[in-house]
């Protein structure tokens, strides 16, 4: 058996601290009827003590507007009839609606980036998910698409990426659909790239470290050159 030397295991060591305190800050815990107390770690966002439950459509709506996200991509379909996500609607976070991605994606290639609040990797990345989206304009949509883990928690979402400071469009995906549909593994962050007729061109569990990077699979996988992205 490999022995980790010592410099490492407190490397391994301060990483798990670090992950769990964030799960346990960000997290509620409880039932519908219960709060998230009792001794946990205060959250950055400030939403310690709070659940889904308690927030009432005002409080989000304020909350949807200070997170100040790109509209959903609003294109008029029909989804494809190879079209892996015909007929998935989920909620869009820019405006609580609910959005028909088939329909909506029709037509352009999609990057669809699967990502969750309690992912220490994806806070990283989304940035560079969030610079992507403005740089590649109308040539395609850029998706952000919260796991099924924590989708039914829009209140934590949006404090999220408030905190985070993106903005690109972003959807949940409380039932995993949108996960099953195109196949995406239960690892976050995961990448998912389709094309303009619906199929999938491949799906990538991996972390981008810069935006060039994730130009430049586009570029392969999807044909598409993001021509901002350095």
């Amino acid at each position: 058996m490999k022995i980790l030397k010592e410099p490492a295991a407190r490397a391994t060591l301060a990483f798990v601290i670090v992950a769990v305190a964030l799960i346990v800050a960000l997290w509620p815990r409880g039932g519908p009827d219960d709060t998230a107390g009792g001794g946990g770690t205060t959250a950055a966002t400030s939403t310690s003590g709070v659940t889904d439950q308690q927030v009432s459509e005002d409080e989000l709506s304020k909350e949807r507007a200070a997170a100040a996200l790109q509209p959903c991509p609003d294109g008029t379909g029909p989804a494809g009839p190879h079209s892996v996500l015909a007929g998935v609607t989920v909620p869009c976070m820019a405006t609580g609606a609910p959005v028909d991605l088939g329909v909506t994606t029709a037509g352009k290639p999609l990057v669809i980036n699967m990502w969750a609040v309690w992912c220490l990797p994806c806070r990283r990345e989304l940035p560079i998910f969030d610079q992507f989206s403005k740089d590649a304009g109308e040539s395609l949509n850029v998706l952000a698409a919260h796991a099924s883990q924590g989708g039914d928690k829009p209140y934590f979402v949006l404090k999220f990426l408030q905190e985070v400071g993106v903005h690109l469009p972003v959807v949940t995906d409380p039932n995993g659909a949108v996960a099953k549909a195109i196949g995406a593994p239960r690892v976050f962050p995961s990448t998912v790239l389709i094309r303009s007729d619906g199929t999938v061109a491949d799906v990538l569990p991996r972390v981008f470290d810069s935006e060039a990077q994730l130009a430049e699979v586009v570029r392969e996988k999807l044909g598409v050159d993001v021509g901002g992205a350095q």
